[in-house]
């Protein structure tokens, strides 16, 4: 099978930013392996390359761009004042959203392809594979420097600054756009 369906456990009751945005970044490193396996599927059946596509698809394109916004909107501003690595940390997070965005841009329709005509595989399986590899070397970069320099910066922020960037992201989701975000590739 190539997808994983569902979220994953989550914990119960408020949780802080920082748990919030770990949860993120598992599902960012799921939905990258399965992108990766999408490109990687011989002779996967037609319903499990749709079903993973589509899954690739909804994430990156409706999810990944509410939590970019969350670092570059909520985070970013709280933490760049800060000065040092946890300045030059924020703004190299967001130079590496950019990039992220362009490689989606180019991945995304080749998995709305495949969503739509799954028999396709064959012919865009290298492009895919290209992209998906390209993708997943840029999480791996990215989430190892907001882990190890943007995660600790934000713990140590005040207790309200930690609530408010909570209720900006709960609020991000809950705006109708969230649907589709103005964002998505």
């Amino acid at each position: 099978m190539l997808q994983s369906i569902g979220r994953g456990p989550r914990a119960a009751g408020p949780r802080d930013v920082v748990t919030r945005l770990a949860d993120c970044h598992e599902r960012i490193r799921r939905h990258t392996a399965i992108a990766r396996r999408l490109a990687a599927a011989d002779g996967a059946t037609t319903s499990d390359i749709r079903a993973a596509a589509a899954q690739v698809v909804s994430y990156f394109g409706r999810a990944l761009p509410l939590h970019s916004a969350d670092e570059d909107e909520s985070i970013a501003p709280r933490l760049s004042s800060r000065g040092g690595d946890v300045a030059a940390a924020c703004a190299e997070m967001t130079r590496q959203h950019a990039a992220i965005h362009a490689t989606l841009t180019d991945l995304l329709p080749l998995c709305r392809a495949l969503d739509a005509a799954p028999e396709r595989h064959a012919d865009l399986r290298g492009r895919l594979d290209e992209l998906a590899g390209a993708l997943a070397a840029q999480f791996d970069e990215h989430l190892a420097l907001e882990e190890r320099v943007v995660f600790p910066a934000i713990a140590a922020l005040p207790d309200a600054d930690r609530a408010a960037i909570v209720a900006e992201m709960a609020a991000r989701r809950a705006a109708p756009s969230a649907a589709r975000h103005d964002g998505a590739p």
